[in-house]
């Protein structure tokens, strides 16, 4: 069996497509490296940042509904020459005999076609990259709670000195001070944890099937959303693409005739049109290569001895939980200046390194000498592993 790889026919190949579907993976890393290199000299743009996914979806659904209302293609395969068509199956043995022998009619997309190409482009990527990022989530949590047990057995470290009643308090109460909504959020979360394995594999199975009976000329679809549309992906012939501007003049053309309003209210609505038809046109064909252009200036500007010496920089480990407080223990005062021992303000502060849990240096020598254990964990302890503190917080 033969692998389409030639360019010739109205069929783009297997490249053509796959290139033209990573285009918006690779739009997104570079402009997200751009704007974190950016964002080193103008703080403000750490915002966009924070909001990564609502931002490149807002841009991508500006430039996917502006290029299919224009070309009939995607922001990428315009990029590429390529078109979309509706596929009809022709069913009269006439047609079949007198055209093509694949069955398949070609069309212009309808309005709904190029509404949920949208959908298929701009809001399923981004509900996906939403849920990715809360399936993490809720894995990191899992792998937590494996090695350090559940949250709510464990001391935060930012309030386990302000709200010490919650360690003498047990699980029930605390289960009823949590609210609706946050349990719903759990459960929501952990119903995405189960179930987003197995429709991320699904997705992405559909694709690869897809994909491997494109390349080996099973089928006219590169995906499975394209057969779902009922939309082939075809080459722009030589006169398609000389015909393109005049296309585009003539629609913007009949809707700035379609504006209503006295003849001055539509010559200022004329203009704003105008200018919004300039501003995306040159945000089409020049955001990819200012992009990359400056890419490439900051790696060239980099010298070959930084990117060959410079070490690897790792983010730092996550810092161990507290210890958990023993239930023969002695409770933690609610004040954190109060010893736990003697319940009067700390003198000579000290801290256990076992347990990082801070006494009057009298009370906790005299404790650990006398019973060998943290008087809060009752892990074991000696007075040697007591360490005087000079500045008490």
């Amino acid at each position: 069996m033969l692998f389409q790889v030639g360019g010739q026919g109205a069929r783009p190949t297997f490249f053509e497509m796959a290139a033209a579907q990573q285009l918006p993976a690779s739009l997104r890393g570079a402009l997200t490296y751009s704007i974190g290199v950016l964002a080193l000299r103008r703080p403000f743009l750490h915002k966009v940042l924070d909001y990564e996914d609502e931002f490149f979806a807002l841009l991508m659904l500006v430039l996917e509904t502006h290029s299919l209302r224009n070309t009939d293609a995607s922001f990428s395969e315009s990029l590429y020459g390529l078109r979309r068509r509706a596929a009809k199956i022709r069913t009269k043995q006439a047609d079949i005999r007198s055209k093509s022998s694949d069955g398949i009619q070609h069309s212009s997309l309808e309005k709904r076609q190029r509404v949920l190409s949208v959908v298929f482009l701009v809001v399923l990527p981004y509900l996906k990259s939403k849920l990715h990022s809360i399936y993490n989530k809720e894995r990191e949590a899992r792998l937590q709670a494996s090695l350090w047990g559940p949250g709510d057995e464990r001391f935060e470290d930012v309030d386990y000195f302000d709200e010490a009643e919650a360690s003498i308090a047990s699980r029930t109460s605390t289960e009823t001070e949590a609210t609706i909504r946050t349990r719903l959020a759990k459960n929501i979360h952990k119903i995405i944890g189960v179930c987003y394995p197995w429709l991320h594999a699904t997705t992405e199975g559909l694709t690869f099937t897809y994909q491997l009976l494109y390349l080996l000329d099973a089928t006219g679809f590169y995906s499975v959303g394209l057969q779902a549309l009922g939309i082939h992906v075809c080459r722009a012939t030589g006169q398609e693409l000389m015909d393109t501007s005049s296309r585009i003049s003539k629609i913007r053309n009949r809707e700035r005739e379609r504006l209503p309003g006295p003849p001055w209210l539509k010559a200022v609505q004329g203009a704003l049109l105008k200018c919004t038809y300039a501003v995306l046109d040159y945000a089409q064909t020049g955001l990819i290569a200012a992009v990359f252009i400056f890419k490439m200036m900051e790696w060239w500007y980099q010298s070959a001895e930084e990117r060959m010496s410079a070490p690897t920089v790792y983010p730092p480990p996550p810092p161990p939980p507290p210890p958990k407080v023993a239930k023969d223990g002695i409770p933690l005062p609610p004040d954190r200046t109060i010893c736990p021992l003697c319940s009067l303000k700390r003198a000579n502060p000290s801290v256990v390194t076992v347990s990082g849990f801070v006494f009057c240096y009298a009370c906790i020598h005299k404790y650990v000498s006398q019973y060998q254990r943290c008087p809060v964990t009752l892990m074991p302890a000696d007075i040697d592993q007591i360490r005087r503190l000079f500045h008490d917080m």
